[in-house]
């Protein structure tokens, strides 16, 4: 009879422990989760290529690119470019479009396709604007924008959202068509998610 009850005693412990195990693992953890946060990097800024480079497209540098980067990455001129129009020691702008003439080409400063480029390299590419997150000075430097058309914009994109077009900026008003052909090829739009 002590046998049984030594085996029994035995049998009970056992069960115990094997419960506050069971328990122990299977309760919550009651400490904070570890986050771990990706490095921050600068973010890149977009700048699209046309005209007389071998690939033109979009191309993402680091911010305080020079012309001359975007070149390189863009597999430099073809032989029919204006290589005397560009300025390669110029800053590049998020949203900015470089156009790159052929020898002999006129740009036609009516087309939104053709930016005009400096002639002399002590003059400045023409800034774009992102109307999505220009600041009020940002929108001012527009030609045909002072301080009220820029609260407006401001207003407006606080409002109704980002803008998905450039051409939605004609939603705000004072801003018609004649004064958004004259903004047009100094502003762009990032949708970013």
């Amino acid at each position: 009879m002590g046998k049984t009850i030594y085996i029994l005693a035995i049998g009970i412990l056992i069960g115990l422990l094997a419960a506050g195990l069971i328990l122990l693992i299977s309760s919550p953890s009651h400490s904070a989760p570890i986050l771990i946060l990706p490095t921050p990097t600068s973010p890149l800024i977009a700048v699209h290529l046309s005209g007389q480079v071998h690939s033109p497209g979009v191309y993402y540098l680091a911010p305080g690119s020079r012309v001359q980067d975007a070149l390189l990455i863009a597999g430099g001129f073809t032989e029919q470019a204006d290589a005397d129009q560009i300025n390669l020691a110029a800053r590049l702008n998020d949203g900015q479009k470089l156009y790159i003439p052929a020898k002999g080409e006129v740009l036609n400063v009516n087309n939104p396709m053709q930016i005009p480029l400096p002639t002399n390299s002590s003059e400045e590419f023409p800034v774009i604007i992102d109307l999505n997150l220009a600041s009020q000075q940002e929108l001012e430097s527009l030609p045909g924008i002072g301080p009220t058309k820029a609260s407006e914009i401001i207003a407006y994109r606080q409002k109704n959202g980002r803008f998905v077009t450039i051409e939605e900026i004609q939603n705000v008003p004072g801003i018609g068509a004649a004064l958004f052909e004259k903004i047009r090829p100094y502003i762009t739009v990032t949708n970013l998610p």
